[in-house]
């Protein structure tokens, strides 16, 4: 007669034992000094590899977009400026493809190795405000906001101040504490990479001269010397590009001047509404999937909903949390407010076209400004429960990926701004160059829309040039394009292809024009067909 052996109650207990011990290693690392940066920096890293891979997945039927493309050209060469934009993010892609080839893995891996970069920073500058228990949670909060995430995909000076950005707060966090001249050089340097990225950082560092200022330990701060010796850091720093600027005839500003001004106030009105609308949005995924770690829901919303000022009173005068430093956590509190409204008011009161991916670098602050309310408690089984939450649902996502790509590829299947094969027709215009010239095809001439990813595609990559816009790259130039003889690409439904024309009859007379028209198939699907004009100028003699 056989006999059933039953599992004793300790070996049932074995695989409850091993994850406690799990989750209690977890919170050790995320709070031992010896491994919480270690444990960050491979948090960081595990998040870029798997959305680097998610988003090939989810652009496999795409070109890269026009920001990357154009970042990559910058970085051909290594000027100060590249006319609408400081040079910074032309800097860092031209490193970053020294190193790996020009292909669209290599640029999903490049957006997702800065954001993994900027939570790693984030973690940093958590640790100025909160413990560590708190900034971890603070840091997969981050990782779950769809800036870091799905929206990072393109990488360009938007993305790249969720690095410099949260550097300039970690440094402005440094000298408010320590007061000294050293940490005000640190300030400085750091205000200056800042305004390398983007001009946009602008409103950062207002935001932070008004929190220098409004602080109730600003006059500690202000006799120091740190904030003195940071703005003369930082314009020493940025003395080459003010030179540059000046030579340039302020181009960037005049670019910024021409393109997002508008006349119409109620237009205005509804992109601010929008902006706030689509940053919002994204803010609420972080915070409700923190909420759900956490279980206290109810608790959450009544804190968000209390007055922050009756917040902040109350906190500073039972004195400090031992979790939070309420000094710096006002600082993040009144720097993330003030960038919050900031912006949207002056863009309705100058009339200034407000994008949404402006709020890309400036609410990096919201995860940790929440999490820094001393009334919030923070559980060990909190930091399990969001890392999980991550996992889980970048691994379900890299899981999906194709599955979502093929939707939204059959819902967008005549969208040629996103489907349209450019990198097809940036080959065959290598090909036909060759053939003719038995040269490098060095000049691309267009608009920035149809001739940036024939920088990125062509393996001779050259160089853009945009006639008729007083912004352009400063990578080639009018000699250049007569000397070497440039392929014009032009989108035939633009309305500005008349005065291309005639800039192209000016220029190359004797120019070979043609239609050209290609394709993309993609898993045996077909993207949508787009033509181009297409005008071919031989090389000067």
């Amino acid at each position: 007669m056989s006999t059933t052996s039953i599992p004793s109650a300790n070996a049932r207990a074995k695989p409850r034992v091993s994850f406690r011990r799990f989750r209690a290693w977890l919170v050790a690392c995320a709070t031992r000094p010896q491994a919480r940066l270690w444990l960050v920096i491979q948090l960081a890293i595990l998040h870029a590899v798997l959305w680097t891979f998610i988003l090939i997945n989810l652009k496999a039927a795409q070109d890269v977009h026009m920001d990357v493309a154009e970042a990559y050209g910058w970085g051909q060469k290594f000027l100060l400026g590249y006319g609408k934009h400081p040079p910074l993010s032309g800097w860092v892609a031209g490193l970053w493809f020294k190193v790996f080839p020009a292909t669209d893995w290599a640029t999903y891996a490049l957006a997702m190795a800065t954001v993994g970069g900027g939570m790693v920073i984030c973690w940093l500058l958590a640790l100025r405000v909160v413990d560590a228990r708190r900034a971890f949670l603070v840091v997969v909060m981050v990782a779950l906001y769809p800036i870091f995430n799905f929206k990072g995909f393109k990488y360009n000076p938007d993305l790249l101040q969720l690095v410099t950005l949260p550097l300039l707060v970690l440094a402005y966090l440094n000298a408010f504490e320590k007061r000294s001249w050293q940490s005000g050089i640190w300030f400085g340097l750091a205000g200056a990479l800042a305004l390398m990225t983007k001009y946009w950082v602008l409103t950062m560092i207002g935001a932070i001269g008004l929190a220098a200022l409004i602080h109730p330990d600003r006059a500690r701060f202000l006799l120091s010397p740190a904030p003195w010796v940071a703005i003369a850091t930082m314009v020493v720093a940025m003395i080459p590009h003010i030179v540059w600027l000046a030579d340039a005839h302020f181009v960037p500003l005049t670019y910024a001047g021409d393109t997002y001004s508008l006349d119409d106030s109620r237009q205005v009105h509804q992109l601010v509404a929008g902006y706030f609308l689509h940053n919002f949005a994204l803010l609420a995924l972080p915070v409700a999937l923190a909420a759900l770690a956490m279980a206290l829901v109810p608790p959450w919303v009544t804190l968000l909903l209390r007055a922050p000022l009756r917040i902040v009173t109350r906190a500073w005068g039972r004195g400090a949390n031992p979790g939070v430093n309420v000094s710096q956590a006002l600082n993040v509190w009144i720097v993330q407010i003030i960038v919050a409204v900031g912006p949207p008011l002056g863009a309705l009161v100058f009339s200034i076209y407000m994008k949404t991916d402006w709020g890309i670098s400036l609410f990096f602050l919201v995860p940790l400004a929440l999490v820094a309310i001393p009334a919030l408690r923070v559980q060990s089984a909190t930091l399990f429960n969001i890392a999980a939450i991550w996992l889980v649902l970048s691994v379900a996502t890299l899981a999906a990926s194709p599955w979502i790509a093929a939707r939204e590829m059959a819902a967008n299947a005549g969208n040629t701004s996103t489907y349209g094969a450019r990198s097809d027709l940036a080959r065959e215009l290598t090909q036909a160059w060759h053939a003719r010239f038995a040269s490098r095809w060095a000049v691309v001439a267009g608009t920035m829309e149809s001739i940036q990813p024939m920088v990125f595609y062509s393996p001779d990559h050259p160089s853009a040039f945009t006639p008729n816009e007083a912004w352009n790259s400063g990578l080639t130039s009018l000699e250049d394009l007569k000397k070497h003889g440039f392929i014009g690409v032009f989108d035939p439904t633009d309305g500005r292809l008349p005065a291309f024309e005639k800039w192209v009859s000016e220029i190359a007379p004797d120019a070979e024009r043609m239609v050209m028209t290609t394709r993309r198939f993609t898993h045996g699907k077909a993207g949508p067909s787009m033509s181009w004009n297409i005008y071919i100028a031989p090389p000067g003699k």
